[in-house]
């Protein structure tokens, strides 16, 4: 009897110290891999930054009156507000290059979150794209251009990118980069609380988003229940302004 209380005794010590540590693994050291995983991305896109590589495609035609949401050119502000009057575009944002899987192609600054918080987006939404950035979901729009930018990020382990996603709220600066351009945009509704198979909130005009028509806009989502995954968080945003990097840093992220 001694012997088989003391083997149980030892099984459960050890069941105990694989949960604590696989505990320690799941909060802490996928966070501290995942921190230096994103900060690599940062400085990998800073020196081609640096070094004046960002591919660009040829100019696009310019918009005499931008639909809802849409951009004008640097530094003039679009319309706020979903489905409402269209603004007056001078130029539309330059088409980038295509995006490699997998790669880092921009900043994401979300002053809501603290004038701290900035993620490299990368190309796709696989799990080992998302434990380095947040992920930009394949076939959505590009950066800055007509249709819906989606982006995708973990709320917990991994950084925990999105953990004070519900803290957004309507009117916040969500500011990207991407070397030559800052692109601010302005949230209009959110957080949406949705099912995994919702797969309509990143179209290009999302029906339950208030949009009516098509627009540059901007959708992240994100897990929830904070440690669960049974349902998903969104929030929905316009192109509101654009300005060369030159012009120095957007006005939502002045201090």
């Amino acid at each position: 009897m001694r012997v088989v209380v003391r083997t149980i005794s030892e099984l459960c010590l050890t069941v105990g110290t694989l949960i604590v540590l696989f505990v320690v693994y799941v909060l802490f050291w996928t966070g501290v891999r995942a921190d230096s995983a994103m900060n690599h991305q940062i400085d990998v896109l800073q020196k081609q930054w640096s070094k004046g590589a960002v591919t660009q495609a040829p100019k696009t035609p310019s918009d005499s009156s931008g639909p809802s949401g849409s951009s004008g050119s640097s530094g003039t502000a679009g319309s706020s507000g979903a489905g409402g009057a269209g603004a007056t575009a001078a130029e539309s944002p330059k088409a980038p290059g295509p995006y490699r899987y997998g790669g880092p192609f921009a900043v994401m600054y979300i002053p809501r979150l603290g004038f701290t918080w900035n993620k490299p987006v990368l190309e796709g939404t696989a799990t080992q794209v998302l434990e380095k950035g947040l992920g930009h979901y394949r076939g959505t729009a590009q950066l800055g251009q007509e249709g819906n930018f989606s982006v995708a990020g973990h709320r917990r382990t991994y950084g925990d990118p999105f953990k004070d996603f519900p803290e957004l709220r309507r009117g916040d600066a969500v500011v990207l980069t991407d070397g030559s351009t800052w692109f601010t945009y302005r949230i209009d509704k959110g957080p949406y609380k949705t099912v995994p198979s919702d797969i309509e909130v990143i179209d290009p005009v999302p029906r339950k988003s208030g949009y009516t028509r098509p627009g540059r806009y901007l959708t992240l989502t994100t897990c929830d229940p904070e440690w669960g995954h049974s349902h998903r968080l969104i929030v929905w945003a316009h192109l509101d302004s654009t300005q060369p990097v030159e012009a120095g840093k957007p006005a939502a992220l002045r201090r």
